[in-house]
């Protein structure tokens, strides 16, 4: 006989599914497999001028499911775990075809920072135990050509740095923020005679739990950089190392690593004399330290205008709680919130609770309509998940490892599948509105203006934005350099069957973005085209 509890589970079961399926059916967003198994969990990702995109875990891992190169095998005597280590740690993947590629990396990226550099190469820096002083370098190339890492042995960085934040600056020079027990800035190139900078406000805002790791790090149009470490954040002049202003507090508790919130500023435009950070979620203080896995997750958000001379947090909340979730600025503006869970920190299985409901933020929809939910994923993507904007405009959701190895009879599995996830603007119904560009300058100069012609199905009906996004770094639910700028323009003028030119004016200088190679998206009615990489120098 079947109890009356037991019945009652088993129909709330079914509810709960029930009510599942029907919300996948009827919410925006579309969910794809690209990959069915990368051989390698990414915790690290970057997309690349070639459509590549790189995944990277860490090397002191034990096998992985992809083999490297057969006579490449890794050597290293200090490795705790495969001293003679012919598995592949890294991959670059072709999205187009789920094609992989391995590549080889010597020295521990447990936890690494990264940002690209004005030619193109990816600067990838620290990690743990042998890495975490270490300085890489990956110069991406065509999806059938041979490239790979490069371990640079004449330069290293001053300080160890674990779980630190990179930036590029106007000059295209990158700064490291931070790292576990490293509480200062250094340069690449080198600044200051090679040494490390001491930044007092990293120890202050630490905690019992440390709770200022991975600090949010964001490259205002002021060329100052807004940082943001526990609950707190400054107005940071790098060049003469001065804190220039002490932002009010954020309410809602810890937002850094470990205590797994996120953050990302929103497209910059008009005369770009301003810039909005958003900061979301987190897990409650002492979460780490307790190992709670299911005390709920916050869903407060804070947005600040950094710019004003007396800024004050806006305070909403979120449909649900998260951690780990990643904030993906979208070609339109709006910024995707994905992954996560809803229960416990950052941290190998200190996470409950997957929240499989990705969200859209509307910056420009008044408080308590901002957010949106989306229609659910199936995997979980909680502690190493990654989401990074691809240049068709979806968005590429990879990893997922909450365990010291890589471990499949879990409740959460290490993830080796790569999906991508299409927000509402991607609909097969909005494609006769969606613009193709069909030229623009490979290059553009700052302040100078350029033109781009789209094409369109039906006729265009307002003004077509040009935006530059960057392709940032992600890792630990934080994109670094993540960036989106909008273009001045002129109206869309006919310039043939179905075609437009648009005006547009590149950005007046590094301090509204930094120089290197950004997609452009042509943005008509909410729907962006793919993007076209295009150097500003």
């Amino acid at each position: 006989m079947i109890s009356i509890s037991r019945t009652s589970n088993l129909l709330l079961h079914l509810l709960l599914h029930t009510v599942f399926l029907n919300s996948r059916a009827t919410l925006p967003g579309a969910w794809e497999l690209l990959v069915a198994d990368a051989g390698i969990a990414s915790m690290h990702t970057a997309v690349t001028r070639f459509n590549t995109v790189v995944l990277l875990d860490r090397t002191h891992i034990g096998p992985t499911r992809k083999r490297l190169r057969p006579g490449h095998c890794r050597v290293d005597p200090t490795d705790p775990v495969r001293k003679h280590d012919c598995y592949a740690h890294s991959a670059v993947l072709d999205p187009a075809t789920g094609e992989l590629r391995s590549l080889m990396i010597i020295t521990d990226t447990w936890c690494s920072s990264g940002q690209f550099l004005p030619d193109g190469t990816l600067l990838q820096t620290g990690g743990d135990g042998n890495g975490v002083k270490k300085i890489r370098k990956f110069t991406p190339c065509e999806v059938h050509a041979v490239c790979d890492w490069e371990e640079l042995d004449e330069v290293g960085l001053a300080q160890g740095r674990w779980y630190a934040t990179n930036q590029i600056l106007p000059d295209g020079s990158v700064i490291i923020v931070g790292g576990r027990a490293a509480t200062s800035v250094e340069f690449f190139p080198a600044r200051h005679g090679g040494g490390a900078v001491d930044f007092p406000f990293l120890a202050e805002a630490r905690d019992t739990q440390m709770d200022n790791l991975y600090p949010y790090v964001h490259l205002l149009p002021n060329g100052h950089l807004f940082v943001f470490a526990n609950n707190r954040a400054v107005l940071y002049d790098y060049t003469n190392n001065r804190i220039m202003k002490q932002y009010p507090k954020l309410d809602g508790g810890p937002r850094n690593y470990p205590s797994a919130g996120s953050s990302a500023m929103l497209a910059l435009t008009g005369d770009y004399s301003a810039a909005t950070v958003v900061i979301c979620g987190g897990a409650q203080y002492g979460v780490f330290i307790e190992r709670t896995t299911d005390t709920p997750a916050h869903g407060s958000c804070g947005r600040i205008e950094a710019m004003k001379p007396d800024p004050v947090w806006e305070m909403e909340d979120m449909p649900f709680g998260r951690i780990m979730g990643d904030m993906v600025m979208l070609p339109t503006g709006e910024v995707l919130i994905i992954n996560g869970a809803q229960a416990g920190s950052q941290g190998f299985e200190m996470a409950s609770q997957p929240c499989l409901y990705p969200l859209l933020y509307r910056p420009d929809e008044p408080v308590g309509l901002r957010f949106m939910t989306l229609n659910p994923g199936s995997v979980p993507r909680m502690y190493h998940s990654t989401a990074n904007l691809l240049p068709d405009g979806r968005v590429l959701i990879a990893g997922s490892n909450p365990h010291y190895f890589y471990k499949f009879d879990a409740e959460f599995p290490t993830e080796l599948r790569i999906e991508a996830f299409s927000p509402e603007y991607l609909l097969p119904e909005k494609a006769n509105i969606r613009p193709v560009i069909y030229e623009i300058p490979e290059t553009i100069s700052y302040a100078r203006g350029f033109d781009v012609v789209v094409t369109t199905e039906l006729p265009v009906v307002g003004i077509v934005e040009v935006n530059l996004a960057s392709a940032p770094f992600a890792t630990h639910s934080f994109s670094q350099g993540q960036r989106l700028v909008k273009l001045a323009v002129s109206s869309a003028v006919p310039d043939g069957p179905r075609s437009y030119r648009i005006a547009c004016t590149a950005p007046p200088d590094g301090k509204v973005a930094p120089p290197g190679y950004y997609m452009v998206f042509a943005v008509n009615t909410g729907v962006p085209s793919v993007a076209k990489w295009v150097k500003l120098l």
